[in-house]
């Protein structure tokens, strides 16, 4: 899959810290009831390479990636967990050289249009922008947009459902990320119907676009 693919899969992708491995599968599998099937694990838990794995074996219908990789080891180790794709907080150089050697696409992090610049130096442009509300939001993204139209973005970082909708709207974004999908009190309480609801509640927000 290419990473615009990846993207436009679901309106909003969760943000997933997986802390306790037993809840991986079910969490997953609640998601992509709701209409929610690209799942970004974050590399933030020792749980979440494992977690990679068992979701990618276990749920043939999900996206399963991972988040928070940030150097050339990470990059292989997530691909060879099994993930379908990766996306950095930033980028730099030997990320990028890791990325044109990589099996699985990357898709990095960028907070300025220099760092953008340099992602497309490598052929990469589909870009997170992050963090997105602290760095200037769908103010920035409309001003990148003017000398990069051809970039396309998954805004994450402060991101509410409340806002979302307007980040959708915005023609050089294909989704957003958010971790509202997995709320603690809810995974730790099995309570996976509420994660369903909250993801259909997402799978909802893209608006229709002429």
């Amino acid at each position: 899959m290419t990473p615009r693919n990846i993207l436009s899969a679901g309106a909003v992708i969760p943000v997933m810290a997986i802390r306790d491995l037993s809840l991986a599968v079910d969490l997953a599998r609640a998601l992509v009831a709701g209409g929610i099937p690209t799942l970004e694990i974050t590399l933030r838990t020792p749980a979440a390479l494992d977690a990679i794995r068992l979701i990618k074996q276990e749920v043939p219908d999900a996206i399963v990636g991972a988040g928070t990789v940030i150097n050339a080891e990470q990059l292989k180790a997530v691909a060879d967990a099994g993930a379908q794709f990766a996306i950095s907080p930033g980028f730099n150089v030997k990320l990028g050289e890791a990325a044109l050697n990589s099996s699985i696409p990357l898709i990095p992090g960028i907070a300025t249009a220099g760092e953008l610049m340099l992602a497309l130096e490598y052929g990469l442009d589909t870009c997170k922008l992050f963090p997105a509300e602290a760095i200037g939001g769908q103010a920035l993204l409309k001003s990148l947009y003017g000398p990069f139209p051809q970039v396309k973005f998954c805004p994450t970082g402060g991101i509410t459902p409340a806002g979302a909708p307007e980040y959708l709207k915005l023609p050089n974004v294909l989704c957003v990320g958010g971790s509202w999908l997995t709320p603690d009190t809810a995974v730790q309480n099995r309570d996976w119907h509420a994660i369903t609801r909250l993801a259909r509640e997402a799978a909802a927000l893209r608006p229709v676009r002429a």
